[in-house]
């Protein structure tokens, strides 16, 4: 099998959201990373910056992850389809994971001669 095209955007919306949830993760360390140092700092208004970045953190990081996941996703896939025009594409080889295991609908199996 060889993968010719790629959906633009059905790759990006993909990784979209796979983007927005590690931007999540991130988020969460840093968030508690700065309510850590927030809780050690002894200055005025050091505790409560602290606290403010890390809310901004969980909230902001999902949604800069997300949009510059999806925005690269969709340019590398429309790159990708142009290039594999040009050089065929990447070549996939695919098994079954044992003889009689179903296909998924929509993929075409032919037996190995």
């Amino acid at each position: 099998m060889i993968l010719r095209r790629v959906g633009p955007l059905s790759l990006a919306k993909l990784s979209g959201l796979l983007y927005t949830i590690i931007g999540f993760v991130v988020g969460c360390f840093f968030a508690l990373i700065s309510l850590i140092g927030g809780a050690v700092n002894q200055e005025f208004g050091g505790r409560g910056f602290g606290a403010l970045f890390g809310v901004g953190a969980v909230i902001l990081f999902p949604i800069l992850y997300g949009v510059v996941g999806f925005v690269f996703s969709l340019i590398g896939a429309a790159l990708y389809n142009l290039l594999a025009a040009w050089v065929g594409g990447v070549e996939v080889e695919l098994e079954p994971k044992s003889p009689g295991a179903a296909v998924a609908p929509g993929i075409v199996s032919t037996p190995h001669a």
